[in-house]
């Protein structure tokens, strides 16, 4: 059985004559790192919030391990564009902040167990804090004291330290410049393959989803009045050669309806092709 399974799921905002999905079967096993790619407005960010429960779908199902899910469930984690850290929390504060509360109330918070726990909560932490890339003297830092990068890290840390089965990152690296988001390309990759997570990865960036994924789903629509669709489910290889790479990006932009990204993108990890991000994850720390 799938880990995540959408059965002919369809929705609409506002109107069922504003469809943004229409009858979407699609399904992820566990352990896949599944990047969608696709214009914006093409339903990209909807299918993730499907995944994590947040929102409903108006036709079809989206189960999850089986089950349908109608609110967010901890076997999700979820890092969105924008950073996401509480600014009054230290990085150490913002990292243990989820395990704590669905752990402990106000009033459990007053016994003894809740003060070994927390200590555990910070060891964990402090794992997550390095594992990142981070030092040990970040931990008392506020996010305004952080780069962008450093931000993304954290809320990465903050999404895997409850130990998700499913982790889902919609745009999480838009907003960085062009080296940060080589960093953090090589550094999600390393997580994923440490962890065993099954990964869901929303980007307009066609390279960085073959440089990423092992499997690749485009999103578009036929028509303006038509909801969104699967039209392409690509297996990919990040041992593939530089002429095969030009070729899959030229045909992912085809199916997306669009160009744009492919001409504004970074350069390949490391500046090289894509089999070489296998040796830039011997920059980042090893594994704990």
């Amino acid at each position: 059985m799938a880990l995540i399974q959408f059965e002919k799921v369809s929705v609409s905002y506002g109107a069922p004559s504003h469809p943004v999905l229409s009858s979407i079967d699609l399904s992820i096993e566990e352990g896949e790192f599944v990047c969608l790619l696709g214009q914006t407005g093409c339903g990209k960010s909807t299918l993730l919030r499907l995944v994590l429960g947040s929102e409903q779908p108006c036709e079809g199902r989206v189960l999850i391990d089986g089950t349908e899910h109608d609110q967010p469930d901890p076997i999700c984690g979820y890092v969105p564009q924008k950073y996401s850290l509480f600014p009054d929390k230290t990085v150490m504060g913002n990292i243990t902040f989820g395990p704590e509360v669905s752990e402990f109330n106000l009033l459990t918070r007053l016994t003894p167990r809740y003060f070994r726990q927390r200590r555990e909560f910070r060891q964990q932490a402090m794992q997550y804090i390095r594992r990142i890339g981070l030092q040990d003297a970040d931990a008392g830092k506020y996010p305004d004291q952080l780069s962008g990068g450093m931000q993304q890290r954290v809320a990465i840390a903050q999404a895997l330290v409850n130990r998700p089965r499913i982790l889902l990152l919609d745009e999480a690296f838009s907003a960085l410049d062009p080296g940060t988001r080589r960093d953090m390309q090589v550094l999600i990759r390393q997580l994923w393959q440490g962890t065993g997570v099954t990964l869901v990865f929303v980007t307009h960036n066609t390279q960085e989803a073959l440089q990423l994924g092992t499997r690749v789903i485009v999103l578009a629509r036929e028509t303006p009045n038509h909801g969104s669709r699967v039209v392409l489910d690509l297996a990919v290889s990040s041992s593939c050669a530089a002429d095969e790479f030009s070729r899959l990006v030229a045909r992912l932009d085809s199916a997306a309806g669009s160009t744009r990204e492919s001409e504004e993108l970074t350069p390949t990890i490391g500046g090289a092709t894509p089999h070489d991000l296998a040796a830039a994850q011997d920059l980042l720390p090893n594994e704990i």
